[in-house]
């Protein structure tokens, strides 16, 4: 027999040991936005990485109050944790696509597009201008988490 762990207490052990491996998933996103709520919904991330938590950025929460307080600008996009890190606008969408799968479609269209980070840079200021336009078209408010607007 091996020196590995064995029985119930060592699955239980394992267990544990994978759960505190993982790292926190927090996205904020503009819940009000169709274009942002069709993506959360369709978006999916790797099993082995870990359950995404989804967090409208117009309902006050801890991550809107930390992401204020760190100078983020929700209406320039939306923020990405991973572990104790914060990504915001391209760079969470690119490391977010990087965590997804590549099952289906959608998850595998947006792997092509957003895999590069230097791609990703180049084309999330279109999608963040239709996302603005499309708010205008639907009349509804800036999230202004900032306080400028």
């Amino acid at each position: 027999m091996g020196s590995g762990m064995s029985g119930k207490k060592g699955l239980e052990t394992q267990a544990r040991d994978n759960s505190i491996s993982k790292p926190q998933l927090r996205l904020v996103y503009d819940g009000e936005c169709p274009m942002c709520r069709s993506y959360v919904r369709w978006q999916r991330v790797r099993r082995d990485v870990g359950e995404l938590e989804l967090i409208d950025a117009r309902q006050d929460s801890e991550a809107r109050r930390e992401l204020t307080a760190m100078g983020f600008d929700l209406d320039d996009g939306f923020a990405l944790q991973v572990g104790e890190r914060w990504y915001h606008g391209s760079e969470a969408l690119h490391r977010l696509t990087l965590l997804g799968t590549r099952s289906g479609l959608f998850n595998r269209l947006m792997y092509r597009l957003f895999a590069s980070p230097e791609r990703t840079a180049r084309l999330y200021p279109l999608f963040r201008a239709c996302r603005t336009g499309l708010l205008k078209v639907l009349r509804k408010g800036a999230i202004d988490n900032l306080g400028r607007k």
